[in-house]
């Protein structure tokens, strides 16, 4: 199987699965959803609200490692195989332009198409038409990252009261159409900072599109044409300069030159000089492969120190969010002093007062109540157990006051901790306050 037919088959799956995320959930709970209405981040059927995401720098450190670690291993195979800019480009161009219109040869993406025939401008019409209602699918299932599934279709048939939304998904639809359209892959190269790093990360062992000049002959020379023009075989040039791989490529370079920051790793260039060598019974000249071993003829060694300390990190982000997604509080409380310190009865009794706000981040109704963890020098003067809905906020009052045995000797500040539980289940949190007293 060809690259070309290998790569469309991933950008197949590739789309199905991203399509499909939104809808997909554990116990009601999306796979992956930030929600800035509900302040909530849903990640493999967890959630978490927006005081716990302290999972997040651990996820974010692992995508950034990984793309670094892939880009050093593997190239930019994420560019060719799996960027959404890719795969429009390719849904455009070659479905939509090429295929479907016949506007031009997905062989030849050097040629211009030729406007000044009356039928190519009223298919170019009907290819911005086409292209226009995929981007509106597009933009709209993006949203769906942000807004979940149940709300979107809701909010969709009231645009009036969501005219924000709606801004949105059509901004998204804009942007697709002139960037796919107009920008094409000039965004690969100028605009996207992926590419000004890859020569930073690559070395003699990272996988790349190599053309094997050993076997070839050096076409280039300085970045000048060579003198050498083979138009019959020799022992040590085999290139035919027919210019297939030229003609093909969608960022217009010519991969004889070596390493670019246009090529994207889509290996279009090796399927058409695989095509055409077959024909002498030949292998590609143009291969997926490092340097050491396509030119070098060395065998190289995923297990590299630079490797393993990628590997080490990746899995020490794993590792951190793994561990602190199992603080997960299973609700919220936040408590809050008020402005009066403490007070003070004629008997002697100190007393403070806090204000306690309880979040239900739970899917279903809970009971809160509260008890001392320390009951001999203090007791709760003020507080009613209650009942919160699911994903619902209530402030409620909490008066705590020294008892009779109260120890006056200890410091100004005390430290009182309260066990805040839910009577519907087993879940509690403790928390620590201060109380303050003459």
């Amino acid at each position: 199987m060809s690259y070309s037919k290998k790569r469309y088959l991933v950008y197949f799956i590739s789309t199905i699965f991203i399509m499909l995320i939104p809808f997909i959930t554990i116990n009601n709970n999306h796979i992956l959803l930030l929600s800035f209405e509900r302040l909530q981040f849903h990640f493999i059927g967890m959630v978490f609200n927006v005081s716990e995401l302290y999972v997040m720098p651990f996820l974010l450190m692992f995508l950034f490692i990984g793309i670094f670690a892939m880009t050093s291993m593997l190239g930019r195979i994420w560019c060719g195989w799996a960027c959404p800019q890719t795969i429009f480009r390719v849904i455009y161009r070659d479905l939509i332009e090429s295929t479907i219109l016949d506007l031009r040869r997905i062989k030849n993406k050097q040629k211009e198409i030729d406007y000044n025939k009356k039928s190519n401008q009223i298919k170019k019409y009907i290819s911005l038409i086409l292209w226009g209602i995929i981007t509106l699918i597009i933009s709209s299932n993006f949203m769906l990252y942000f807004v979940p599934p149940e709300d979107f279709f809701a909010y969709i048939q009231d645009p009036l009261n969501h005219s924000f939304m709606i801004l949105f998904i059509i901004s998204v639809a804009l942007f697709l159409i002139y960037d796919i359209v107009f920008m094409k892959e000039n965004f690969c190269v100028y605009v996207c900072p992926y590419s000004r790093i890859q020569s930073v990360l690559y070395d003699n062992n990272t996988k790349q599109v190599t053309y094997d000049f050993n076997r070839g002959g050096k076409v280039y020379e300085n970045g000048a044409k060579s003198i050498f023009k083979v138009k019959q075989w020799s022992n040590n040039e085999e290139c035919t300069t027919c210019e297939a791989c030229v003609k093909v490529c969608p960022t217009h370079i010519d991969i004889r030159k070596g390493l670019q920051v246009e090529c994207i790793n889509c290996l279009e260039c090796s399927d058409a000089c695989s095509t055409v060598m077959q024909k002498f019974g030949k292998e590609s000249l143009i291969n997926w492969g490092s340097t050491n071993k396509v030119i070098n003829k060395q065998n190289i060694s995923i297990w590299t120190k630079r490797n393993i300390t990628y590997f080490a990190s990746l899995f020490l982000c794993i590792f951190l969010a793994f561990y602190f997604s199992l603080e997960k509080e299973d609700f919220l409380v936040n408590v809050n002093k008020t402005t009066e310190l403490y007070k003070k009865n004629e008997d002697g009794i100190v007393s403070n007062n806090y204000i306690l706000t309880f979040h239900n981040t739970q899917d279903k109704a809970l009971t809160f109540d509260i008890k001392l963890k320390d009951d001999k020098n203090f007791k709760i003067k003020r507080f009613e157990k209650f009942s919160l809905e699911a994903g619902t906020k209530s402030k409620k009052i909490l008066i705590i006051e020294t008892t009779k045995d109260f120890d006056k000797n200890i410091n100004k500040t005390s430290n009182v901790y309260i066990e805040i539980f839910s009577q519907d289940s087993e879940f509690k949190i403790v928390k620590k306050l201060a109380f303050i007293h003459p």
